[in-house]
Formats: C-alpha cells, structure tokens, sequence
C-alpha cells in the first residue's frame, strides 16, 4: 500500500522547526517538509546555494530539523559522496541526500551531479525545480520553460528545457523519477522506494515558486497541478534494472494528448507568462511533445 493523505503529518520528525524563511506558498519548502519528512529519523541533507539555503535562517534561527551542510553551488554531490563514504566507514547506515534547485543541478552543479551517476555513488539528488535562479533575481535557468519572462529573458525564454531527468537515465542513474508538490503522497512514495534502493538515485520535483513565477500564492497547488493536467510536467518514474518507465496514476490519462487541458490554463495564471506570443505558445507545446515521445520509447 502507497502513502496515503492521513500518513503525511505522521512523519519520524518535523523537518522544520517553527519560523522557516521560504515565502508564501513556496513549493520547495512544502516538498522538502514532506519528502525529507518521511526519511527524517536518519537523513543527512547537502544544501548547495539555492533558496533552501537562506529560508532555513541561520545561527540560532536555524529552522532544520534535520542535519544539514550547506555547500556551493557546484560541489553537493561531490560533499555527499565525501559523507556517505564516511559512514559507511562507521558503519551508519544513513541516506545522504542532495535537495538541490536550478543552478545546484541543471547547470552550475551539473559536472558533479554527473560524476557522482558516473561513481554508482549510493546517495539520492533530489532537484526542486523553480525554473528560475529565485535566490539572486530570478534569471533564466538551464529549466527556464519557452515564453517564461525572467529577468534575463524579459521577452520571454526562447530555449527548451534541459531535460535533466533524461540527461540522468542515458548516464545509467539506478533510478530516475518525477514528481509534484500537487501530488505529495506520490511524492512521498518515490523518496521512500529511492532510498531502498543502492545506487544512484534522482527526483525531480516541479515546485512553485509564486515570487518568480508571478502567481499568488494560494494559488501554488494549482498551477502545480495543472503542469501536470496539461501535459506540461508528466510523473514518472524508471529504473535501472527493468530500462521500462511507469508513469505515475496521476499522469496515466496525459499520455493522450486529447486528454491534456491547454496548456493556456497553466499559463495565463501566471504573470511570467504575460505577452507570450502564439509562436512561443506553439514552441512550449512542441517541447511538451518532446517529452512525452521521449517517455514513449521506454514503455
């Protein structure tokens, strides 16, 4: 039996200690209470810079529960590789896990993510992906969707996604995976069968971010879950030793086109989207095929 809604709030420990910093209906924070949550009675947490570095205050502030090293951008996989082979050595048997955003793994951080898929090291990466370098002033990112408007990219993004869950199953990852913060309890469920699991693993969650996204904040869930209603986030997970991927019951109706909403309606709740073009909208759909005839190949 999969983690049910009531199982959510019966975590080991609280990850958050009253008074975190994250804003207003920030994804990153609500997956990383939940998906840290259910593996927090022994988790070791790698921090590159990110939001997550600053909304966990600091000095006597700090809001973690957990322990937790901070590092920069480009060396979390490296500095958990270092604390998963330290203990072993002792004989703690630990999840060393990487909650990483944009920079800490699509792009700056993206040589050590390699290395470590490369070295079969047995830690988890887990990308919360906000689309954007929220924490500096929200400029475009390697995850930057066509048409968004970052502030260096004020006529919208032109490029395509970096499909870093794809970049990770043709490296060999032991188990590759997509989720939501719509979609908590399948969420829940992937963190739990990755860390059973020896190897590398990697997740890859779609959290709002309303501040860079432009999108009020009680209304972070929904546009979470229309990325997933419109085909634009599809859920899934692959492994390794079977090369087939699942995709997840919340994304099974998405694999037909014709039953995706337009993507339009995840857009237009958006003012990162104010005055995209049709052509834009056009190249966002084509890109959201992309993906979909990638996942395709390994059913």
């Amino acid at each position: 039996m999969g983690t049910k809604l009531k199982d959510l709030m019966n975590n080991p420990k609280e990850v958050f200690y009253k008074g975190h910093f994250a804003c207003a209906g920030c994804g990153s924070a609500l997956a990383l209470r939940h998906a840290i949550g259910a593996i927090a009675d022994k988790v070791i947490l790698v921090v590159p810079a990110s939001c997550t570095s600053v909304y966990q205050g600091s000095g006597k502030g700090v809001s973690f529960n957990v322990p937790t090293i901070n590092t920069a951008f480009a060396s979390s996989d490296s500095v958990a590789s270092g604390i998963k082979a330290a203990m072993e050595i002792k004989g703690k048997d630990v999840h060393v896990v990487v909650w990483a955003g944009d920079g800490g793994t699509a792009d700056i951080g993206i040589a050590t993510l390699i290395g470590a898929c490369d070295r079969e090291e047995d830690i988890l990466h887990i990308m919360y992906s906000n689309n954007v370098y929220s924490n500096t002033g929200g400029q475009r990112s390697g995850d930057t969707p066509i048409g968004a408007r970052t502030s260096t990219t004020p006529d919208g993004n032109t490029t395509a996604r970096k499909m870093v869950p794809f970049i990770m199953m043709a490296d060999n990852a032991k188990y590759v995976a997509t989720a939501s913060v719509a979609h908590l309890t399948d969420l829940v469920d992937k963190v739990k069968k990755a860390v059973s699991l020896k190897g590398f693993k990697f997740i890859q969650i779609d959290a709002t971010c309303p501040v860079a996204w432009k999108v009020d904040f009680s209304n972070s869930i929904e546009v979470a879950r229309l990325a997933v209603q419109t085909g634009i986030w599809p859920l899934f997970e692959w492994e390794r030793d079977t090369g087939k991927v699942i995709i997840s019951r919340p994304s099974q109706k998405y694999l037909d086109k014709e039953n995706r909403k337009p993507i339009k309606e995840w857009t237009e709740i958006q003012g990162r989207f104010r005055g995209v073009t049709e052509k834009q909208l056009k190249a966002l759909d084509a890109d959201t095929d992309r993906q979909w005839n990638f996942i395709k190949k390994f059913l």
